[in-house]
């Protein structure tokens, strides 16, 4: 057979031994490329998280776990409401100026979006303890007959009302956090995620 003839043979086979190289290539480098990928538990942990607070009662509070810290959704009573502006000239930041404590759609006398719930990072700002929900007013919370409900953190003593502002005099150098989250519908909320601004 001439070497003519056998040209397109050989044409095939390094064609093939080629594809045949390239595609174990492939098959190999694979697992390399997904390890350099985030693994699912590191996408779950940033990832936001949808609640349904179709079940939550007034004054009560739901915690649930985003980026792995406790965020809390309290469903504020009417009564709760009105003790935020009593315990203004109490607290440290009753305005919540200080930048990076919550969204800008937070930034009001509720620190929320609807009034009656509100979404907190359930942390002190002192050293990251999980504050006591002392949601009760009055002596039955150990706080005093005065106590008009919030948040106590009894490793150092720091105290926020129920919008999570700071008392003054208190080691807890700031608000606590209001996570970014926006509402998909009336009932279901998405921790994590901002709520887009109506025109």
């Amino acid at each position: 057979m001439s070497d003519e003839a056998m040209n397109p043979q050989r044409r095939r086979l390094l064609m093939l031994t080629t594809g045949l190289g390239v595609v174990g290539a492939a098959f190999a480098a694979t697992p390399f490329v997904k390890s350099m990928l985030p693994s699912a538990r590191a996408r779950a942990a940033g990832a936001p998280v949808e609640v349904d607070i179709s079940r939550l009662e007034p004054g009560q509070l739901l915690t649930v776990e985003w980026r792995g810290k406790p965020v809390w959704i309290l469903r504020r009573t009417p009564e709760m409401l009105q003790t935020l502006s009593a315990v203004e000239p109490m607290l440290a930041d009753p305005e919540s100026t200080v930048a990076d404590q919550q969204p800008k759609y937070a930034q009001n006398p509720t620190r929320s979006i609807k009034p009656e719930i509100l979404v907190l990072v359930g942390l002190c700002t002192h050293l990251g303890c999980s504050p006591d929900k002392r949601l009760e007013p009055g002596a039955g919370s150990g706080l005093g007959a005065d106590w008009p409900g919030g948040f106590f953190c009894p490793c150092h003593g720091s105290k926020f009302d129920l919008a999570g502002r700071v008392y003054r005099n208190v080691p807890a150098p700031t608000n606590m956090v209001v996570p970014p989250h926006a509402y998909i519908n009336d009932t279901r909320i998405l921790i994590g995620e901002d709520q887009k601004e109506t025109a």
